[in-house]
């Protein structure tokens, strides 16, 4: 992030602004506070037990069930994953403290193997190599490679816990001399489950075979895919000595990660799935599978862009739009992206009727949404992160929203908790 110093006198005087700003010097200060966190994990945090995650998606639910199967106090610092968060969640140790949980994500080369020198990892969990990073890093090789460091960073006593149905992170396992634990649906994982169905709204129930026990489990958490984060809570509960009944017991009671497949229950008797956070195209299709799930009369999407499609671009977006028409009644787009995912939903039989630009505003994108909600109903709402579709979920919800920017980087606070949401900026320039 950089500033001229014109631009500094409006971010001081917002809220958001300042945290923006604050952010910016933590970012800036990185090769001190480097420094001082890797001096306390070598010292005063060196009995403590880390556990690093990391992967290109599903990070914050499994850093967070790993905290739960763990009975770690979560924080915001250890939910933030980069630069000046990674040494502020290793400062945040406190001696004695017996685990600690962080998550680490990277925009470039050469990040996690200078996080790893920080972070110290005893345990390292990797979720999955996906597109997200398409633009920055190229190809999944070079990102496998890059997210690697971390499991490279273990000690010989250390242990690796990846995801074995993912080719890109089981190759990892080649990568380091520790101890390597495998989780995922697969037959040949450590950790696995089987006959996982959705049991809506509840959660997800599925059948936990792991090391040498079987379980029926149930989780709070919707979709096969959000199972492999409990799955990965669960093969590092038993590597830190927790009871796997214990263990399962506090995932039961793990709540959706906001934002992350949340549903919540609107004013009409619709539903509301929030998965506003960000929109890899894996996850796209992850949200689609859970919706197609759903035991509903009606479904409808609304969809912003793709973070960082994979190439053919349009390709990609064609194909996510005749996934929506085979699972939802109505379509709807904010963004100029549905000239490309509207020829794909006509070709997945969608009357064009049906397939709309949402609006430009989020009050224009929530009154659409409104006009077509009917009880009984299910509302996926997933964007890009710096389109902020939150602001549409939150209008939805009843909350009051007069932000009306079209693209927000501001990286250091969510919709739900940013003092500018009922505000609005006003005649404050936004600087991000």
């Amino acid at each position: 992030m950089r500033y001229r110093w014109r631009d500094l006198p409006p971010l001081f005087a917002t809220a958001a602004g300042r945290g923006q700003i604050a952010e910016g010097v933590r970012y800036r200060l990185w090769p001190v506070s480097s420094r001082l966190a890797r001096a306390w994990r070598r010292t005063l945090a060196r009995r403590t037990r880390v556990v690093a995650v990391v992967g290109s998606a599903g990070k914050s639910t499994t850093v967070r069930a790993v905290a739960a199967v763990l009975a770690i106090t979560p924080s915001d610092t250890m939910l933030y994953n980069a630069w000046g968060s990674i040494s502020r969640a290793i400062l945040q140790i406190a001696r004695g403290q017996r685990h600690a949980a962080i998550e680490a994500g990277i925009a470039d080369k050469g990040q996690m193997r200078r996080y790893s020198e920080v972070v110290l990892p005893d345990v390292t969990v990797v979720t999955s190599i996906g597109s997200e990073h398409h633009r920055s890093l190229g190809t999944l090789e070079v990102t496998r490679d890059e997210k690697a460091w971390m499991v490279r960073a273990l000690p010989a006593g250390g242990v690796a816990v990846l995801n074995g149905d993912d080719p890109n992170v089981a190759w990892m396992a080649n990568e380091t001399r520790a101890r390597v634990v495998t989780f995922g649906f697969g037959a040949g994982c450590d950790v696995r489950a089987t006959d996982a169905r959705l049991d809506w709204p509840r959660g997800t129930c599925f059948r936990l075979v792991a090391f040498g026990e079987e379980r029926d489990a149930t989780i709070r958490l919707l979709g096969r895919h959000m199972v492999c984060a409990a799955l990965a809570a669960i093969a590092v509960a038993h590597l830190e000595g927790v009871p796997l009944d214990d263990a399962l017991a506090r995932l039961a009671t793990l709540a959706p990660t906001p934002g992350r497949l949340q549903p919540v229950a609107l004013p009409n008797g619709a539903t509301l799935l929030r998965d506003d956070y960000k929109s890899p195209v894996e996850s796209i299709d992850a949200a689609l599978d859970v919706l197609d799930e759903i035991p509903v009369r009606r479904r409808i999407v609304l969809l912003g862009e793709i973070s960082e499609p994979p190439n053919p671009q349009h390709a990609t977006y064609r194909r996510i739009g005749e996934r929506v028409a085979r699972v939802a009644a109505h379509f709807l787009v904010v963004g100029t992206m549905i000239r490309d995912y509207r020829p794909g939903a006509r070709q997945g039989g969608m009357p064009s009727e049906r397939i709309a630009r949402a609006g430009d505003t989020p009050r224009e994108v929530a009154a659409k949404i409104g006009a077509l909600l009917e009880p009984g109903d299910v509302v996926l709402v997933k964007g890009r992160d710096t389109q902020r579709l939150a602001r549409v979920s939150l209008i939805l919800q009843g909350r009051a929203v007069a932000c009306e920017i079209r693209t927000c980087h501001l990286r250091t606070v969510s919709c739900d908790e940013c003092p500018m949401l009922e505000r609005g900026w006003g005649t404050h320039r936004v600087v991000t």
